[in-house]
C-alpha cells in the first residue's frame, strides 16, 4: 500500500506506543524456559515478537493469550519439546539469534527459518561462538538461515569477547550459558542493551575498561510477572514529529528509559529539543517514565561515531530525518552494521534524502549532509523496512507531496503507526 502523507499543523495530546520489542522477545523466551507460570502484560503485538510467540508455541508450551496479558506455563529450561515443523522467525533477527542460544542446549533437533530478508542476514556471529561452546549448529554455506541445531548432552562454558557490539549475540550466548557446565562470560568493549541481564538477575562488571557479564547454569529462572514498557525506539518517531511540527505538545506514556537505550533522548536534547521526563519509576528492574515533548528550534552540528552509534543503531533513520529540519550538519561514521539490517539502511536513507532534494555524501560506514535546506516532495520507497517507512513518513508531515511506498511493513514494529500519527494530528 502507498500512502500520501498529509501536512500537519500541530500535534497535541497523550499518545501510547507499542510495548518494547526487545523486552517482549526476552520475556517470552524467559517465560518459556522458566519454572512455573509467567504473566506478560502489554507485550508488543508487532510482527517480530509475534514470531517469537509462534515459535515457543511450536515448542510444546501451553500459552494463553488474553489480549493485554500473555500467560506462559513454563516447564523449566529442559521442558521444551521438539517441533514437528521448522520454527519460523519471520523477519525477526532477534527471534532467530536468541532462540538459537536456547535451542543449542536442548536434547532434540530443531530447524529455524526466516523470510527472504532474514535469510540474507549474517548468522556467523552467533554460529561461531555457539560452536565454541560445543553446540551442533549450522547455517547455509554462507552462514545464513535456515539454521539447523542438533542435540547435545551439555554445552561448555566459554569466556568470549564480542568482536563487534551486538546485544543479540550477547543474549544468545547468555541463554546458551544456562545449559553449559560452568560460568559463561561475555566481554564487551562497548556495552549494548542489557535487558537480558536485568531479566535474568545477572550483574555486569567493569574490568579494565570492558564490560563483563557472566551466567552460571545454576541460576534460577522462576515464572514471574513481566510489565513491558513502551518501546523508546518506537517513541522516537513521535518525539521527532513533536519536535519538528510547530505548535506541538505531546505526552508519551510509560516509555522504557533503560540507560543503554535512552541515548536518543540525550542527542535530541543536545540539538535543542524540549523533552522532559515525568513520572519516572522502576518496574521489574526497568526504568519507565512519561516523555513530554514540545516543538523546538533545532540545531544539529552532530558528528556521531563509536559507542554513540551502537546506542543509536535503531534510531539513526529517524534521527537523520529530524536533522533535516535542524540548522547545521549531520555526520555519522562507524555505522556499517546498518547495511546488514532489514535492508541496507545507509543506502536507503541516503537515496531517500536525495529524492527529497538533500545533498548527501555517502561513506561505507555512514553519511553526511547539511540541514535547513528547501526540500521537495517525492515518492519514496520504504524498501520493505519499517524504520525507513516511518522515518520518511515523519519527513512527509513537514514536506509537501511525500508518498511512502509499501507502508504495511511498519507492522514489524509499530502496528497502527499511521493511524496513531495522523489521528493525533490537527490538520
Amino acid at each position: 500500500m502507498n500512502l500520501s502523507i498529509p501536512q500537519i499543523t500541530h500535534l497535541q495530546g497523550t499518545r501510547h506506543v507499542p510495548g518494547d520489542k526487545s523486552i517482549s522477545h526476552r520475556a517470552l523466551m524467559i517465560g518459556a524456559i522458566a519454572d512455573g507460570v509467567s504473566e506478560i502484560s502489554f507485550c508488543s503485538r508487532a510482527a517480530d515478537p509475534m514470531s517469537t510467540l509462534s515459535c515457543i508455541r511450536q515448542l510444546g508450551l501451553k500459552i494463553e493469550d488474553l489480549g493485554k496479558q500473555i500467560i506462559i506455563y513454563g516447564n523449566g529450561r529442559h521442558g521444551l519439546q521438539m517441533s514437528s515443523a521448522p520454527l519460523d522467525a519471520g523477519n525477526s533477527g532477534t527471534t532467530i539469534r536468541l532462540l538459537s542460544g536456547i535451542l543449542a542446549g536442548q536434547r532434540f533437533s530443531s530447524v529455524i527459518v526466516g523470510d527472504s530478508s532474514l535469510s540474507q542476514r549474517p548468522m556467523k556471529r552467533i554460529l561461531d561462538p555457539l560452536r565454541l561452546m560445543g553446540a551442533h549448529i549450522h547455517g547455509t554455506d554462507i552462514n545464513t538461515a535456515p539454521i539447523k541445531v542438533e542435540p547435545v548432552d551439555r554445552l561448555h562454558a566459554i569466556r568470549y569477547a564480542l568482536p563487534m557490539p551486538s546485544a543479540q549475540v550477547k543474549s544468545s550466548l547468555l541463554f546458551a550459558g544456562l545449559y553449559a557446565d560452568d560460568t559463561t562470560s561475555i566481554i564487551e568493549k562497548t556495552q549494548t542493551r542489557d535487558h537480558t541481564e536485568r531479566m535474568l538477575g545477572l550483574q555486569t562488571k567493569n574490568e579494565n575498561g570492558s564490560f563483563v557479564v557472566g551466567v552460571h547454569p545454576d541460576v534460577k529462572i522462576e515464572g514471574k510477572r513481566f510489565f513491558i514498557p513502551g518501546d523508546i525506539s518506537a517513541a522516537a518517531f513521535l518525539l521527532s514529529a513533536g519536535l519538528i511540527v510547530p505548535g506541538s505538545n505531546l505526552r508519551l506514556q510509560n516509555i522504557g528509559l533503560n540507560p543503554t537505550r535512552r541515548r536518543i533522548l540525550d542527542i535530541l536534547r543536545t540539538m535543542g529539543g524540549n523533552i522532559q521526563i515525568d513520572n519516572e519509576r522502576i518496574i521489574e528492574g526497568e526504568p519507565i517514565g512519561d516523555l513530554l515533548v514540545q516543538y523546538s528550534e533545532l540545531k544539529s552540528n552532530l558528528e556521531l561515531h563509536g559507542a554513540e552509534v551502537v546506542d543509536l543503531i535503531d534510531e539513526i533513520p529517524i534521527l537523520s530525518v529530524t536533522a533535516l529540519f535542524a540548522e547545521g550538519s549531520f555526520r555519522i561514521h562507524d555505522a556499517r552494521e546498518l547495511r546488514m539490517k532489514e535492508t541496507d539502511r545507509i543506502s536507503a536513507i541516503v537515496n531517500n534524502l536525495r529524492l527529497l532534494g538533500c545533498e548527501v555524501e555517502e561513506y561505507e560506514d555512514g553519511f553526511a549532509f547539511e540541514g535547513r535546506k528547501k526540500y521537495s516532495g517525492n515518492i519514496l520507497p520504504s524498501y520493505g523496512d519499517h524504520r525507513i517507512a516511518m522515518a520518511f513518513g515523519i519527513a512527509g508531515i513537514r514536506i509537501h507531496n511525500v508518498t511512502i511506498q509499501d507502508t504495511e511493513c511498519v507492522d514489524i514494529s509499530f502496528p497502527g503507526f499511521w493511524k496513531e500519527l495522523l489521528a493525533s494530528a490537527k490538520m
